[in-house]
């Protein structure tokens, strides 16, 4: 009885390590991608490298697993996953519904959201013509003068019988009680009409201390809004959006949160030509994974663009697989160990100088 106890506890198979699948396929794997610095990118010797590359080759080497690199564009990444062309891609693909109804996704391996990329700051007029020309801008004249209008028709009321000056009908002595108001605020102080009664003089000394408030306001506010627009641009929140030109990817997860949020943008076919249009005053934002844009605007334009400091639309990437792949529970065990790793860190901090 103990004899045939240790042959069947010989003969059982030994459980595979933690991660690795039970039997690797014996054909090389076939493997998509695109470029997506810092994610997936090709060095000078045609080699694929990246965040995301590189996880991939650490899973492979874990699931002992023999593969080749295949490049399309991101449609085709898609819809090569899906029907079985690829065994699965990689590169920095957001996981989504719609696109969880073609494939299968990993577990998430990195988490960030969009950006948003301006021009670097700089003195310009456009900024300071946006800002004047704003509906607050144009309020806040509009309560200056009818405070002036105001003023103009009290002192036409103490002064139409006892000074010539602001004399005439209701229309001739407003707009000249409105023209002494607007002088005596600006301390342009013509003196061509000047209050002659008592309650007339009374009122001019409190107009007076009133006009030194209103003005320093209304110019404090005025230097505020204007120095803000040329320090920062025209972008300075998400919101602002709505009111200038955004440029954005084709078909990407990007353009479909600008359209649910009623956002106009053009259409470009890479984040390079987005960013080319950006830096020739084409458009006036981009919108695109941020990662991205911090990686290629330090690689290419770092003297003329930059990225808001602003994340938003929360994201996650994962490597795509065929629906129902015998390599997804691999996958996912030996991904979900990377990630939580040190290697994980550092590798991350390599490509965008932070960690997890």
């Amino acid at each position: 009885m103990l004899a045939f106890g240790f042959f069947l506890f010989v003969a059982s198979p030994v459980p595979s390590e933690a991660g690795a699948l039970p039997d690797p396929p014996a054909r090389e794997l076939v493997i998509g991608t695109k470029e997506a610095p810092p994610f997936a990118m090709k060095n000078a010797d045609g080699q694929w490298q990246g965040i995301s590359i590189e996880l991939w080759q650490r899973i492979a080497d874990q699931l002992h697993l023999r593969y080749r690199f295949r490049e399309t564009d991101l449609e085709g990444l898609i819809d090569g996953v899906g029907d079985g062309q690829f065994d699965a891609g990689v590169a920095a693909l957001t996981i989504s519904a719609a696109r969880e109804e073609v494939v299968d996704f990993s577990q998430p391996y990195y988490t960030t959201g969009l950006g948003v990329a301006v021009p670097a700051s700089r003195v310009g007029w456009w900024p300071i013509i946006r800002s004047i020309s704003s509906l607050g801008f144009v309020q806040a004249v509009l309560v200056l003068a009818g405070v002036l209008a105001g003023a103009g028709l009290l002192i036409w009321i103490f002064e139409r019988r006892g000074n010539h000056e602001f004399g005439g009908g209701p229309l001739k002595g407003i707009g000249t009680g409105f023209w002494w108001a607007a002088v005596t605020m600006t301390g342009v102080g013509y003196g061509d009409k000047v209050p002659r009664t008592v309650p007339g003089r009374l009122l001019a000394v409190a107009w007076m201390f009133t006009s030194v408030i209103l003005i320093s306001t209304f110019i404090a506010g005025i230097t505020s809004a204007l120095t803000t627009s040329r320090l920062t641009g025209l972008v300075q929140d998400v919101s602002d959006l709505q009111r200038v030109r955004v440029g954005a990817v084709a078909h990407t997860t990007t353009t479909d949160y600008l359209s649910a949020h009623q956002i106009r943008f053009f259409d470009y076919p890479d984040p390079v030509a987005a960013l080319l249009a950006l830096r020739n005053n084409r458009i006036d934002a981009v919108v695109y994974d941020r990662p991205l844009l911090v990686w290629l605007i330090k690689q290419k334009f770092a003297a003329t663009l930059q990225v808001l400091p602003l994340t938003f639309d929360r994201q996650t990437y994962g490597i795509a697989l065929p629906v129902s792949s015998p390599l997804r529970e691999p996958v996912d065990r030996a991904l979900l160990k990377d990630v939580h790793s040190d290697w994980w860190d550092h590798l991350l901090f390599s490509y965008l100088g932070e960690r997890t």
